[in-house]
Protein backbone atom coordinates (compact mmCIF):
# COMPACT_ATOMS: atom_id res chain seq x y z
CA UNK A 1 0.00 0.00 0.00
CA UNK A 2 1.37 3.40 -1.01
CA UNK A 3 0.94 6.16 1.56
CA UNK A 4 -0.87 9.23 0.28
CA UNK A 5 1.18 12.40 0.19
CA UNK A 6 0.05 14.70 3.01
CA UNK A 7 -1.34 18.13 2.11
CA UNK A 8 1.18 20.98 2.38
CA UNK A 9 -0.43 24.30 3.33
CA UNK A 10 1.08 27.34 1.63
CA UNK A 11 1.21 30.95 2.83
CA UNK A 12 -0.75 32.96 0.27
CA UNK A 13 -1.07 36.75 0.08
CA UNK A 14 -4.06 38.30 -1.72
CA UNK A 15 -3.91 41.75 -3.30
CA UNK A 16 -6.88 43.61 -4.71
CA UNK A 17 -5.98 46.34 -7.15
CA UNK A 18 -8.69 48.97 -7.36
CA UNK A 19 -9.26 52.69 -7.01
CA UNK A 20 -12.77 52.11 -5.66
CA UNK A 21 -12.82 49.01 -3.44
CA UNK A 22 -12.54 48.70 0.33
CA UNK A 23 -12.49 45.51 2.39
CA UNK A 24 -16.24 45.95 2.94
CA UNK A 25 -17.08 45.65 -0.77
CA UNK A 26 -14.11 43.72 -2.18
CA UNK A 27 -15.98 40.70 -3.51
CA UNK A 28 -13.10 39.44 -5.66
CA UNK A 29 -10.54 39.54 -2.83
CA UNK A 30 -13.04 37.94 -0.48
CA UNK A 31 -13.72 35.19 -3.04
CA UNK A 32 -10.01 34.38 -3.16
CA UNK A 33 -9.51 34.52 0.62
CA UNK A 34 -12.46 32.17 1.20
CA UNK A 35 -11.12 29.67 -1.35
CA UNK A 36 -7.54 29.86 -0.07
CA UNK A 37 -8.66 29.11 3.49
CA UNK A 38 -11.21 26.45 2.47
CA UNK A 39 -8.45 24.60 0.60
CA UNK A 40 -6.38 24.49 3.81
CA UNK A 41 -3.83 27.16 2.98
CA UNK A 42 -2.90 30.06 5.27
CA UNK A 43 -3.69 33.66 4.39
CA UNK A 44 -0.30 35.35 4.80
CA UNK A 45 -1.68 38.85 4.22
CA UNK A 46 -4.36 40.76 2.38
CA UNK A 47 -4.23 44.28 1.01
CA UNK A 48 -5.91 46.70 -1.36
CA UNK A 49 -3.89 49.18 -3.41
CA UNK A 50 -4.95 51.69 -6.07
CA UNK A 51 -4.41 51.19 -9.80
CA UNK A 52 -0.92 52.67 -9.62
CA UNK A 53 2.24 50.97 -10.93
CA UNK A 54 4.43 52.02 -7.99
CA UNK A 55 1.85 51.10 -5.32
CA UNK A 56 1.23 47.68 -6.88
CA UNK A 57 4.93 46.96 -7.39
CA UNK A 58 5.82 48.06 -3.84
CA UNK A 59 3.19 45.79 -2.22
CA UNK A 60 4.10 42.74 -4.33
CA UNK A 61 7.84 43.40 -3.89
CA UNK A 62 7.37 43.42 -0.11
CA UNK A 63 5.65 40.06 -0.23
CA UNK A 64 8.17 38.41 -2.55
CA UNK A 65 10.98 39.64 -0.29
CA UNK A 66 9.32 37.89 2.66
CA UNK A 67 10.47 34.25 2.83
CA UNK A 68 7.27 33.40 4.71
CA UNK A 69 5.10 34.15 1.63
CA UNK A 70 4.91 31.33 -0.91
CA UNK A 71 2.29 32.68 -3.32
CA UNK A 72 0.85 36.07 -4.26
CA UNK A 73 -2.52 36.26 -6.01
CA UNK A 74 -3.73 39.60 -7.33
CA UNK A 75 -7.15 40.54 -8.61
CA UNK A 76 -7.86 43.56 -10.78
CA UNK A 77 -6.10 45.80 -13.24
CA UNK A 78 -5.61 43.23 -16.01
CA UNK A 79 -7.86 44.84 -18.62
CA UNK A 80 -7.18 47.44 -21.29
CA UNK A 81 -8.38 50.71 -19.81
CA UNK A 82 -5.95 53.46 -18.95
CA UNK A 83 -6.04 52.55 -15.25
CA UNK A 84 -5.38 48.82 -15.84
CA UNK A 85 -1.65 48.58 -15.07
CA UNK A 86 -1.21 45.33 -13.12
CA UNK A 87 0.85 43.50 -15.80
CA UNK A 88 3.04 46.58 -16.29
CA UNK A 89 3.63 46.77 -12.53
CA UNK A 90 4.29 43.09 -11.85
CA UNK A 91 5.78 41.48 -14.97
CA UNK A 92 9.11 43.36 -14.59
CA UNK A 93 9.50 41.54 -11.24
CA UNK A 94 9.28 38.09 -12.86
CA UNK A 95 12.44 36.04 -13.08
CA UNK A 96 10.48 33.49 -15.07
CA UNK A 97 7.20 34.05 -16.84
CA UNK A 98 4.51 31.37 -16.73
CA UNK A 99 3.09 31.55 -20.25
CA UNK A 100 0.90 28.49 -19.72
CA UNK A 101 -1.09 30.13 -16.93
CA UNK A 102 -2.51 32.78 -19.24
CA UNK A 103 -3.27 30.17 -21.89
CA UNK A 104 -5.10 27.85 -19.49
CA UNK A 105 -6.91 30.78 -17.85
CA UNK A 106 -8.19 31.90 -21.26
CA UNK A 107 -9.27 28.36 -22.12
CA UNK A 108 -11.30 28.15 -18.91
CA UNK A 109 -12.65 31.66 -19.35
CA UNK A 110 -13.62 31.08 -22.99
CA UNK A 111 -15.87 28.23 -21.88
CA UNK A 112 -17.70 30.62 -19.54
CA UNK A 113 -17.69 34.03 -21.28
CA UNK A 114 -16.69 33.26 -24.87
CA UNK A 115 -14.61 35.77 -26.77
CA UNK A 116 -14.90 38.34 -23.96
CA UNK A 117 -11.90 36.53 -22.44
CA UNK A 118 -9.80 38.57 -24.89
CA UNK A 119 -10.32 41.55 -22.59
CA UNK A 120 -8.11 40.01 -19.90
CA UNK A 121 -4.35 40.17 -19.62
CA UNK A 122 -4.15 37.55 -16.85
CA UNK A 123 -0.50 36.74 -16.22
CA UNK A 124 1.74 34.78 -13.88
CA UNK A 125 5.37 34.17 -13.06
CA UNK A 126 7.97 33.45 -10.42
CA UNK A 127 10.02 36.04 -8.52
CA UNK A 128 12.37 35.38 -5.61
CA UNK A 129 11.02 31.83 -5.20
CA UNK A 130 7.44 33.14 -4.96
CA UNK A 131 4.64 32.30 -7.36
CA UNK A 132 2.64 35.32 -8.56
CA UNK A 133 -0.74 34.98 -10.27
CA UNK A 134 -2.59 38.04 -11.62
CA UNK A 135 -6.31 37.50 -12.15
CA UNK A 136 -8.98 39.85 -13.48
CA UNK A 137 -11.01 41.88 -11.01
CA UNK A 138 -14.32 40.05 -11.12
CA UNK A 139 -15.50 37.43 -8.62
CA UNK A 140 -16.28 35.10 -11.55
CA UNK A 141 -12.74 35.34 -12.90
CA UNK A 142 -11.34 34.73 -9.41
CA UNK A 143 -13.56 31.67 -9.01
CA UNK A 144 -12.49 30.35 -12.42
CA UNK A 145 -8.79 30.99 -11.77
CA UNK A 146 -8.88 29.35 -8.35
CA UNK A 147 -11.38 26.52 -8.92
CA UNK A 148 -10.11 25.43 -12.33
CA UNK A 149 -6.35 26.04 -12.03
CA UNK A 150 -4.84 27.18 -8.75
CA UNK A 151 -6.62 24.85 -6.33
CA UNK A 152 -5.05 21.95 -8.22
CA UNK A 153 -1.59 23.35 -8.93
CA UNK A 154 -1.20 24.58 -5.33
CA UNK A 155 -1.96 21.11 -3.94
CA UNK A 156 1.00 18.72 -3.66
CA UNK A 157 -1.39 15.78 -4.05
CA UNK A 158 -2.33 16.84 -7.61
CA UNK A 159 -0.79 14.49 -10.16
CA UNK A 160 1.06 14.15 -12.42
CA UNK A 161 2.72 17.37 -11.22
CA UNK A 162 2.06 20.59 -9.32
CA UNK A 163 3.74 23.82 -8.23
CA UNK A 164 4.16 22.77 -4.61
CA UNK A 165 6.57 19.92 -5.28
CA UNK A 166 8.98 22.23 -7.14
CA UNK A 167 8.68 25.17 -4.72
CA UNK A 168 11.86 24.19 -2.79
CA UNK A 169 13.83 24.20 -6.06
CA UNK A 170 12.77 27.60 -7.41
CA UNK A 171 15.90 29.27 -6.06
CA UNK A 172 18.47 26.71 -7.28
CA UNK A 173 20.10 29.33 -9.51
CA UNK A 174 20.67 31.53 -6.47
CA UNK A 175 22.30 28.73 -4.49
CA UNK A 176 24.83 28.08 -7.26
CA UNK A 177 25.60 31.75 -7.80
CA UNK A 178 25.36 33.24 -11.24
CA UNK A 179 23.63 31.29 -13.94
CA UNK A 180 26.14 29.66 -16.25
CA UNK A 181 25.88 30.79 -19.83
CA UNK A 182 27.62 28.61 -22.42
CA UNK A 183 30.52 30.25 -24.26
CA UNK A 184 29.48 32.00 -27.45
CA UNK A 185 26.00 32.92 -26.18
CA UNK A 186 24.70 35.97 -24.38
CA UNK A 187 22.69 36.10 -21.20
Amino acid sequence: MIAETPFVPLAIAVLTISDTRSFADDRSGTTLVERVEKAGHRLADRAIVPDDVEAIRARVSGWIADPAVDVVITTGGTGFTGRDVTPEAIEPLFEKRMEGFSTVFHMVSFGKIGTSTLQSRATAGVANSTYIFCLPGSPGACRDGWDEILVHQLDIRHKPCNFVEILPRLDEHLKRGKLRVPAGTSA
